[in-house]
């Protein structure tokens, strides 16, 4: 059997604004995942747009197709082009889920939730010729599942090709988060046995790992047993956290002893008022600045995330958000505009007081606005974005905040990593285009070194007020 799978290009990949080495990061490691489970005998090709042109020509006996929102439509044409040839073609992943009823007009068979137990189940039905028009996933369990089919990924087109996710969903609920909808029906965080996690990474070549779990640390029995486990195993690797994962216990030094160079923080709002509309209560009366300076004693970067456009936001939280990430080292800030993902609480309550103001959704992004806003208005929220983005990573910025660490070698590695990764975009196009993308892995893994810290340094509340009001 002839198999293709496919996760088309989001519509940001033709924005001015694109940068083609955010998109050559990680592999379609879901497509991979799902390949698994697929015959020895069969001839599968696996493509993503992002980084390499689709050959649309061929006639597959079934394709194969993750949709995301901002890659819809375009997920819908091609799956329309295979399906007026005569191909079998399945649609799943975030966007189907939200909006079953609009991803079943173009597809054969539909998939909602996770599809580690459905997909097999599938492939059953579709060599007796009885193939379901719907597939919902209701057993959520992650073991004895078969090895990802690393072998179809293209490493070479890829930054970080060792890419890797142990746990699905994550144990909080937030009004915004687009993750929530698609857990429905079953478990909502799981995770694999730390014996099969363990064999994963043994099976990947390198130094260097990315966990994409949305909480890695979300089990603290887990985590801590996986982080034991990693002992030895000579990593560096970046994950997520939750502000409260990292001021409780000590699961974020037995982290940084395993490896952890680098973290993904969802600070999202410092305003207590937006934390309790979006329902992050796990953020609530936490302090943000202890945080930080817990993961800088430990060596570990921060990349940390912040939404514009709360209800409580007004003008100047733009400038407030710049100026306490420079000021606290934070060593990459990613922004969004708040985006009512459908699916989502956020969604259904901004519907029912009218308010979303379109569904192309092309524009759901974290770059455009696309309900009516409060305090500000949709020219100020657009403009504010861009600006904090423009200003946080200003040269005299990026030095600022490296001065701001302790340690010498933190301050090098903070002024490598967030001035190469913004500021050198014709090299790293070079690099894409001659196929060199991966030979930068070494650098990256220096960058990612051990910096020597003395634990134990900095007193930590967890139940310390928020000492910074936005």
């Amino acid at each position: 059997m002839k198999v293709k799978l496919i996760l088309p290009a989001l519509a940001e990949a033709e924005s001015p604004f694109w940068r083609p080495i955010k998109y050559s990061l990680f592999p379609p490691l879901g497509l991979a995942t799902l390949a698994a489970f697929l015959g020895p005998d069969d001839d599968i090709d696996l493509q993503d747009q992002h980084v390499e042109k689709l050959n649309l020509d061929d006639q597959p006996d079934l394709v194969i197709i993750q949709v995301y929102i901002t890659n819809a439509y375009r997920s819908y044409q091609i799956a329309d082009l295979y399906r007026a040839k005569g191909c079998y073609v399945i649609l799943g992943g975030l966007h189907v889920t939200s909006l079953p009823k609009e991803a079943s007009k173009h597809a054969d068979s539909i998939f909602l939730g996770p599809g580690e137990e459905t997909f097999p189940q599938f492939l059953k039905d579709f060599k007796n010729k009885v193939p379901k028009k719907v597939y919902s996933s209701s057993i959520r369990t992650l073991t004895k599942l078969p090895p990802i089919r690393r072998d179809l990924i293209k490493r070479y087109k890829y930054l970080v090709p060792n890419s890797i996710v142990v746990t699905r969903g994550c144990p909080h609920h937030c009004s915004f988060c687009y993750k929530d909808a698609f857990f429905q029906g079953g478990k909502s965080f799981y995770t694999q046995l730390v014996d099969d996690a363990l064999a994963e990474i043994d099976r990947l070549p390198g130094k260097h790992l990315y966990f994409l779990d949305d909480h890695l640390l979300g089990n603290a029995k887990f985590a801590s047993e996986l982080f034991e486990g990693m002992k030895g195993m000579n990593r560096v690797f970046q994950g997520a956290s939750t502000v409260d994962a990292i001021l409780r216990g000590n699961l974020i030094e037995k982290a940084a002893e395993a490896g952890l160079r680098s973290v993904f923080v969802g600070f999202e709002t410092f305003s207590p008022q937006n934390l309790k509309q979006s329902n992050k209560k796990q953020n609530l009366k936490k302090d943000y600045e202890a945080a930080v300076k817990r993961l800088h004693s430990l060596g570990i970067m921060v990349n940390g995330s912040f939404v514009f456009g709360l209800d409580d936001d007004d003008k100047d939280v733009f400038k407030r958000t710049v100026d306490w990430g420079v000021q606290n080292a934070i060593t990459t800030s990613t922004y969004h505009v708040l985006t009512p993902y459908p699916g989502t609480k956020l969604f259904k309550d901004m519907e029912q007081q009218n308010r979303i103001i379109t569904k192309n959704w092309d524009l759901y992004d974290t770059r455009n606005v696309v309900y009516k806003t409060t305090n500000l208005s949709a020219t100020q929220l657009k403009e504010g974005y861009n600006w904090a983005y423009k200003e946080f990573y200003k040269w005299s910025n990026i030095f600022e905040a490296s001065f701001n660490h302790e340690s010498h070698k933190h301050k090098l590695k903070h002024l490598l990593y967030s001035g190469g990764w913004k500021k050198f975009e014709p090299l790293w196009n070079f690099l894409i285009k001659t196929k060199n993308l991966n030979n930068m892995l070494p650098l990256l893994e220096s960058i990612l070194s051990k910096v020597n810290y003395k634990p134990n340094l900095i007193e930590i509340n967890s139940k310390s007020p928020l000492k910074t009001q936005m």
